[in-house]
């Protein structure tokens, strides 16, 4: 540790929240002894902290931290609390024998939306849930909707809709023998993924999309669904990728943008963001025509990784993805996405300007404009995880294995926050937000 004291650039502070000024360390007699050979790179020093900090706060670059509230969704210990930027817990939802599945996050009304695990899952395929509900600040449930049968469960996300409706994802189980018929490789059951959207007056689905309806194999020309991979981009290779689970695609997140109608999923298998329209009708959605987008239920536009469609141009983007999260005020129009990196052992984020008028093409390169990074040696997260921009311009990212992290535009690490434990999400508030208020922190 001699050398990580003796750095000249040296803002971090020690475990906890002390901060240990510049000036402070130019007051040690320990600075004479300073060398070209003790001096790390910056990529070292952080290598070291890391290694050295068990758990607590560490600031780099404290005039440049956003202040706000951050919640944390810590599935493995089954947590969901708020912490300041110095690390106190300012409230935990006493969540008792319910378990987390995915997905928490704090509504406007300052209720939770939760996706829950059921306790006995006929389908447990990892980051299902099955049981989505609305939760208040006693975690006592206000709203539940349960979904989890033999041949269908909700997993990882849910999002409530402008119209009051949830939105959610769900695994379909298809035998074997459906699987063979569609096209698919292997001779196994499959799972692949859906979409639901719920009335929470009525608990009906009123609107619903599911992958197999979308489906396109070039394997077996006796099959359902054959026919040229690349000049269908808008349908879904069920053999893209082969998995013995019988998983599919694992979706694993959505977002919805209400002034398109249209939602994002996140594709973690295929290394993509899927659009899709949500202007069709329960029938339109089944096919490829009517929406606004006159494509049914087809993709309207797809990107992150063009080989999953075998197009050859444009350059491939995430390796494995998490958190589709559409960005407001002057980054309107932008997305953020986490890529985790899976092979290549470092996650990276990315911010993506979207285009305009949604197209897809065959042979050209269809990928958007990306317009910010961030990576770093020692981000690596093969699962969960996520990233949200702060309103000064910071970046808020969750290391699933690690815990937070937070970064300028300059791409400078400002703050981390180490605690064990496997981090889903993380979602900025500011103190006079509606959704901080009115959980009523106060009474």
């Amino acid at each position: 540790m001699k050398r990580f004291f003796l750095y000249p650039f040296l803002l971090f502070c020690t475990l906890g929240c002390l901060i240990i000024s510049c000036e402070n360390q130019s007051d040690s007699p320990i600075i004479e002894e300073i060398s070209e050979e003790n001096i790390l790179s910056e990529d070292e020093i952080e290598e070291e902290i890391d290694s050295e900090i068990e758990e607590g706060i560490t600031y780099s670059l404290p005039s440049e931290v956003y202040d706000g509230l951050v919640l944390i969704n810590d599935a493995a210990a089954n947590r969901v609390y708020l912490i300041n930027k110095n690390g106190k817990t300012i409230y935990e939802w006493p969540l008792g024998e319910e378990r987390l599945g995915n997905d928490v996050y704090l509504m406007d009304n300052g209720k939770l939306l939760a996706m829950l695990e059921v306790p006995d899952p006929k389908i447990k395929l990892g980051g299902f849930g099955g049981k989505v509900s609305i939760l208040n600040k006693d975690a006592s449930v206000e709203w539940s909707y349960t979904y989890a049968t033999d041949n269908y469960i909700l997993h990882h996300d849910a999002l409530m809709l402008p119209n009051g409706n949830v939105l959610t994802m769900v695994w379909e189980r298809k035998t074997s023998t459906e699987s063979i018929e569609a096209g698919y490789i292997l001779n196994t059951e499959t799972f692949p993924d859906g979409l639901i959207e719920i009335n929470p007056d009525t608990n009906t689905i009123v609107w619903e999309w599911y992958v197999w309806d979308h489906l396109i194999q070039d394997f077996d020309e006796t099959k359902a669904n054959y026919g040229n991979v690349s000049a269908n981009p808008q349908r879904i290779d069920i053999n893209y990728t082969v998995d013995e689970s019988g998983d599919l695609t694992h979706g694993n997140g959505i977002a919805y943008d209400a002034s398109k109608d249209v939602i994002y999923l996140s594709a973690n298998f295929y290394s993509e963001i899927w659009v899709i329209d949500h202007s069709t009708t329960k029938e339109e959605a089944k096919g490829s025509n009517g929406g606004n987008y006159s494509k049914g239920g087809d993709l309207i536009y797809r990107f992150g990784n063009p080989s999953a469609y075998k197009n050859n141009a444009g350059k491939r983007l995430f390796t494995n993805n998490h958190f589709p999260n559409l960005l407001e005020g002057i980054d309107t129009g932008k997305i953020m996405i986490f890529s985790n990196g899976g092979e290549l052992e470092r996650s990276t984020v990315y911010e993506i300007q979207l285009p305009n008028e949604f197209d897809l093409h065959t042979g050209i390169d269809n990928e958007p404009n990306v317009t910010w990074t961030y990576t770093n040696q020692n981000l690596y997260a093969p699962k969960v995880s996520g990233a949200v921009k702060l309103p000064n311009g910071n970046v808020l990212i969750a290391e699933g294995d690690f815990g937070l992290w937070e970064v300028t535009k300059e791409k400078q690490i400002a703050w981390k926050f180490k605690r064990n434990g496997f981090y889903w999400r993380a979602y900025h508030y500011n103190e006079n937000d509606d959704s901080i208020i009115n959980l009523g922190l106060e009474e």
